[in-house]
């Protein structure tokens, strides 16, 4: 639009004065100033929008880099809003939320919701929605669904308790307290106790007596103590055991504890024999009721990890809330990977999952490998919301 010309105001007239002798002039005016050149017309504002009154309202420009955020997956949007729901413990939500997100969901699409649900029902016992969700999953994905695990089968029951696993820290040998302590007290608090002696790089006669006494005495409470690290033991204490020097007799005793723990009966008859003739004492008895399982095969990350629990596991179980996981560090000190055992997780709240990523981001910077063992499906996606996915791998138990 073109500006208009600015108002010039008019010439003032002059009038003429008698006494100077004007009042014959003929009277004249000052001559108004010319009127200004028009302005030229402005260029036209990109965005510029007319009003009413003839006035431009100009609206604000867009910058040439400017980002458009990019759309979030609606699916991974409703199984965060799920897992969140869970983890503060509303689980009448979370199933809302996941139900609703189910049946939203083309056939063949978001089966991680389905999982979440089916583990969502399991979890609070709701068996008829279960199977019917079974139902709908094999028609949606073609393939057969989560089977149904009935709590109530054990009913009853004393159900087996889960071993507590420990590590023996410094030197198999009487002076060494602080672990035999630890070791004690473990015992008294657990009915199954693994202990760790992978790590010993010496001991004495003294230190396998309170061993051996220790295992001995957890038989007789009718608690069971597993020794893991055994080869490495039995090396340190054939060294000790030699043919016809009475000396380091626990030691003696120890290995054909050991021997008996592995299934070695052979060995077990020899060494009794050497013994007898050594000390000139009657050996220990074989009993065939104290053969140990196997030890479990520790192995670095892969996707079949053990079936039990590794030596050495940090086990997590039932509902874990406002823990800041601080014997986690010390517990870790010795295992490489670190494996998190959470098959008896049921739940964990955002403030201690959010305490588990600070510990475990710590323990990754000393390089070493960070593993979840079987946590459910709603576990596992808040350890996705949280960031823990960033720091370690998460094997999801097969179906």
């Amino acid at each position: 639009m073109l500006s208009r010309p600015a108002a010039v105001p008019r010439g003032k007239e002059i009038k003429p004065d008698p006494a100077r002798g004007e009042g014959r002039a003929k009277s004249h005016s000052v001559s108004s100033p010319k009127p200004p050149a028009p302005a030229p017309a402005p260029e036209p504002i990109r965005g510029a929008t007319a009003t009413l009154d003839g006035s431009s309202f100009v609206f604000s420009e867009t910058s040439l880099d400017f980002q458009i955020e990019a759309d979030i997956d609606p699916i991974d949007a409703e199984a965060e809003e799920a897992a969140i729901l869970f983890a503060n413990g509303q689980d009448e939500a979370a199933r809302t939320a996941l139900e609703k997100a189910v049946s939203m969901n083309s056939p063949g699409l978001g089966e991680r919701l389905w999982l979440m649900l089916f583990d969502l029902y399991q979890l609070t016992g709701k068996k008829a929605p279960f199977d019917a969700l079974g139902v709908e999953y094999a028609r949606s994905f073609e393939k057969s669904p989560p089977g149904w695990h009935d709590k109530s089968e054990g009913r009853g029951k004393v159900p087996e308790a889960i071993p507590r696993s420990l590590l023996f820290r410094g030197a198999l040998t009487g002076a060494n307290e602080a672990a035999f302590t630890a070791l004690r007290q473990a015992l008294e608090k657990t009915p199954r106790l693994r202990v760790d002696l992978s790590q010993l790089r010496d001991l004495d006669a003294a230190g396998c007596g309170q061993l051996l006494d220790l295992v001995h005495q957890a038989r007789k409470a009718r608690r069971d103590i597993e020794l893991f690290g055994r080869d490495a033991l039995c090396a340190l204490l054939e060294q000790r055991a030699e043919t016809g020097r009475a000396a380091h007799q626990e030691c003696w005793l120890m290995l054909l504890e050991l021997y008996q723990m592995q299934g070695q009966h052979d060995t077990f008859e020899d060494m009794a024999i050497n013994y007898a003739v050594t000390f000139e004492v009657s050996p220990p008895s074989w009993e065939a009721r104290h053969v140990a399982a196997p030890e479990p095969v520790r192995k670095m990350v892969a996707e079949s990890a053990p079936a039990d629990p590794a030596v050495g596991a940090y086990v997590l179980r039932g509902d874990i809330k406002a823990m800041r996981f601080g014997d986690l560090p010390e517990r870790t000190e010795a295992t490489d990977p670190v494996l998190i055992d959470c098959a008896d997780l049921t739940r964990i709240d955002f403030i201690s999952a959010g305490a588990l990523l600070n510990v475990l981001t710590t323990v990754r910077r000393t390089g070493k490998q960070i593993v979840f063992r079987h946590p459910n499906h709603l576990v596992a996606e808040l350890f996705g919301v949280v960031g823990l996915k960033a720091v370690a791998t998460i094997l999801l138990a097969k179906r």
